[in-house]
């Protein structure tokens, strides 16, 4: 039976056609920044800007995916897996972001396709995962509808070139972080901190999404259609956590999920931030672009909040918000209170009950819309054995202990069609370089040898088994 309990969780199974997997994203793991035709990203600025990145780090190596993609699906293939959600660097097909096609990249895709279905692994593409052709940026980025627009040819050139041989298109993965991280705080690419630049990339990623959808389903009438948004989970505390709550869910949730999937923008979000902008960029028929049928809606988690209204108008920050602005624009008298432990190598508190809250909350208001788990995952300070391998008990414990809460979720009435841990190698954490390790399977900085951890081994065990160990 589906989600049949032991007492130790041990023997809990997943439906038949659950799907499971493991994700990437191609700034985090290619390399080959300046081969083959491959233009700048914002993130290539970026992290050879001194100060951006811890130590200095940059993704011109990273895992050197580029060269190695061959042993690298072949790592996919040895696991078991059914399904790879990987992302296409926007700049290496068009290398200022639009205009002439760079076949070298196009190519490049090929035959990760191609590879991944000649090892009966389904292709699961994301469009956008952050990095934005420099080109682009440098003529207003996300905050100008103009980019929204070349999203839209980039989406049928792919369409065009691979075709059916794609499971599900993905168009954005986490506008939040874009949005935010990138525009109202400072602390991703491009660097931004303002707030309405902010609000005007969240409403051009939503524009993009809705037009690159349409854009696939010209070309690919029959294409399966997604988003994966970060959706936040907040956990109310004192007399002013609920309102704190709302705050927060209007502008890091309901901003996406309101045009996405109800065509319009909620009343509460614009009166909060009111004082930022009247939203007089929103188009008349914008809405309805954006708002376009998807057939599965991808949900990245993590970790949990608990927050509450500052009890004082000092300014003063804590925990999540410590660093910069406030990546919440309207919700800056918001709080977070410091998590409690155990926490992840990245300071985020393990709350697997947020996942069951999060997908029972939205299978009950989207009742119609498959829901899957686009990545889900954890760091941790990894130590080497003396065999040479990765003993990471507490990765294994974390990941267990969310495919719990996941079947808690499917036993709530919850359709959950699948699982992507995140991350299939260890590789570039972003404005974190390489002092981040989420990676199933270890890579070596210095050789690049590949090494599945215990991880590794015990999700393959899962997917074979489709059942939960005990702990």
């Amino acid at each position: 039976m589906v989600g049949d309990r032991a007492e130790d969780g041990a023997g809990r199974t997943f439906p038949a056609d659950f799907t499971f997997g493991a994700a990437t994203a191609s700034y985090q793991i290619e390399g080959a920044v300046e081969e083959d035709g491959r233009g700048p990203s914002i993130w290539d600025t970026f992290s050879h800007t001194p100060g951006k990145v811890d130590r200095g780090d940059t993704g011109d190596v990273a895992d050197d995916h580029y060269h190695r993609l061959e042993e690298d699906l072949d790592l996919l293939q040895s696991l078991g897996l059914a399904a790879y959600r990987f992302s296409v660097s926007w700049s290496r097909v068009l290398p200022t972001g639009r205009g002439p096609v760079n076949q070298a990249g196009i190519d490049f895709y090929g035959r990760l396709v191609d590879g991944l279905l000649a090892r009966g692994i389904q292709p699961v593409a994301t469009l956008y995962h952050w990095d934005l052709p420099q080109a682009l940026e440098d003529e207003g980025g996300w905050t100008v509808r103009t980019t929204a627009e070349a999203f839209r040819e980039y989406a049928r050139v792919l369409a065009a070139a691979l075709g059916d041989r794609v499971h599900t298109w993905t168009t954005l993965n986490e506008p939040w972080c874009s949005a935010y991280l990138g525009y109202a705080n400072g602390v991703h690419a491009p660097g931004r901190a303002d707030p309405l630049a902010a609000l005007q990339a969240a409403h051009h990623l939503n524009l993009a999404h809705g037009m690159g959808v349409q854009a696939i389903r010209e070309a690919l009438p029959g294409a399966r259609c997604s988003v994966t948004l970060n959706l936040h989970v907040f956990r109310p505390v004192g007399d002013t956590g609920a309102e704190a709550v709302r705050r927060l869910d209007a502008v890091a949730n309901r901003v996406f999920l309101g045009p996405m999937l109800q065509g319009a923008y909620p009343d509460d979000l614009k009166a909060d931030t009111a004082a930022i902008t009247d939203w007089s960029f929103v188009r008349a028929d914008d809405l309805q672009q954006i708002h376009q049928p998807l057939d599965v809606l991808g949900v990245n988690y993590y970790s949990s909040n608990r927050v509450r209204l500052r009890p004082d108008d000092t300014g003063s920050v804590d925990s999540a918000d410590a660093v910069g602005p406030s990546p919440f624009p309207g919700a800056e008298q918001v709080q977070f209170l410091p998590p409690s432990g155990p926490l992840t190598d990245m300071g985020w508190n393990i709350d697997p009950a947020g996942l069951s809250d999060l997908l029972t909350s939205l299978a009950a208001t989207y009742p119609k819309l498959p829901l899957m788990i686009t990545e889900n995952g954890a760091a941790f300070p990894d130590r080497i054995g003396d065999d040479g391998v990765v003993h990471d008990e507490d990765r294994i414990d974390y990941v267990r202990r969310h495919l719990g809460a996941l079947l808690d979720a499917i036993d709530a009435g919850a359709d959950v069609r699948g699982y992507f841990v995140w991350s299939l190698l260890d590789n570039f954490e972003w404005a974190l370089g390489y002092g981040k390790r989420f990676g199933i399977v270890r890579v070596d900085y210095d050789t690049l040898e590949r090494t599945p951890k215990d991880s590794a081994r015990w999700y393959a065990g899962v997917v074979a088994r489709r059942a939960l160990d005990g702990p």
